[in-house]
C-alpha cells in the first residue's frame, strides 16, 4: 500500500498505473464507511500477489487528488491501467464484491485460482474461507479428504452442497469408500456386474448409479452404463 499526496501522485500513481494496475482509495479521518471498506481494500489486494497496487489517498488533506477524480462522496475507489479510469465504484461495498471488483483488475490467476492450482489441503482450506461457496473449492478439498482416509470430515464438507455436480461426484467416492468399493479397483468388471443384476436387484442398481455418479459426467462410462441401463429396464 502507498499513501499518496498531491505531490506523488503524478509518480505513485499515472505513472506507476503504466506497469501494473493500480487501485486508489479517497478517503477522510472523519468517514465512518471508509474506515469500514478501507481494510477490506488492504486484505484483497494484498491476495492479488502484487498484481495490482493499492494507493490511499486522504482528501481533506490532498484535495487536489479529489478535484481530478471529481470526487463528490467519499469513499471513492478508482482503478486505473495505463494513465487512464478503467473502473470505480462509490460507498462500502461489502468484501465478496470487493474481491469480485479486484479479480477483474488482476491479471493472470486469482487468489483463488492459485490456491486451487496448488490443490494442497492447506491451500484449498485458505480458498474455502476466501469463498466457502465455491463448489470447485468444496469438491477439490473433499477428495483430498478423502483420499487421507478422512471420510466423515469429507462428508461433512460436502454435503450441503451435494447437489452440484463436482460435489456430488466426491460424495458417491466416499460412499463407496463406506461400502468398501474403490475405484481404483476393476471397474468396468464391476459395471458389468452390476448392470447384469440391475434388472431383478434394486440394490444394485442403486450400487451401479453411485459407482457411475463417483466416475462423474466426464467419464465416457457415465452415459454409456445409464444408456444401457434405461435399455434394460424397458
Amino acid at each position: 500500500m502507498t499513501v499518496v499526496t498531491d505531490a506523488t501522485f503524478q509518480t505513485a500513481v499515472l505513472e506507476r498505473s503504466k506497469s501494473v494496475p493500480v487501485v486508489v482509495d479517497l478517503w477522510a479521518t472523519w468517514c465512518g464507511p471508509c474506515r469500514v471498506l478501507s481494510p477490506i481494500i488492504e486484505r484483497v489486494i494484498a491476495e492479488t500477489g502484487g498484481t495490482v497496487e493499492l494507493a490511499t489517498v486522504d482528501v481533506d488533506a490532498n484535495p487536489r487528488v479529489a478535484q481530478a477524480f471529481g470526487v463528490q462522496s467519499i469513499p471513492s475507489v478508482f482503478a486505473l491501467r495505463d494513465g487512464q479510469v478503467v473502473d470505480s465504484f462509490v460507498g462500502a461495498l461489502p468484501e465478496h464484491a470487493v474481491r469480485e471488483w479486484v479479480g477483474r483488475l488482476a491479471p493472470g490467476a486469482t487468489r483463488l485460482e492459485q490456491l486451487l492450482e496448488r490443490g494442497d489441503e492447506a491451500s484449498l482450506r485458505e480458498a474455502h474461507e476466501l469463498d466457502p461457496d465455491n463448489v470447485d473449492v468444496v469438491a477439490q478439498l473433499g477428495e483430498v479428504l478423502r483420499v487421507q482416509g478422512r471420510l466423515d470430515d469429507a462428508e461433512e464438507l460436502l454435503t450441503p452442497h451435494a447437489r452440484a455436480v463436482p460435489v456430488s461426484t466426491v460424495l458417491a467416492r466416499v460412499r463407496l469408500e463406506r461400502q468398501g468399493v474403490r475405484l481404483d479397483a476393476d471397474v468396468d468388471l464391476t459395471l458389468e456386474h452390476l448392470l447384469e443384476q440391475s434388472a431383478s436387484d434394486e440394490r444394485a442398481r442403486s450400487s451401479l448409479l453411485t459407482v457411475l455418479d463417483a466416475l462423474g459426467p466426464d467419464d465416457p462410462r457415465y452415459l454409456a452404463y445409464r444408456r444401457r441401463l434405461m435399455n434394460r429396464l424397458h
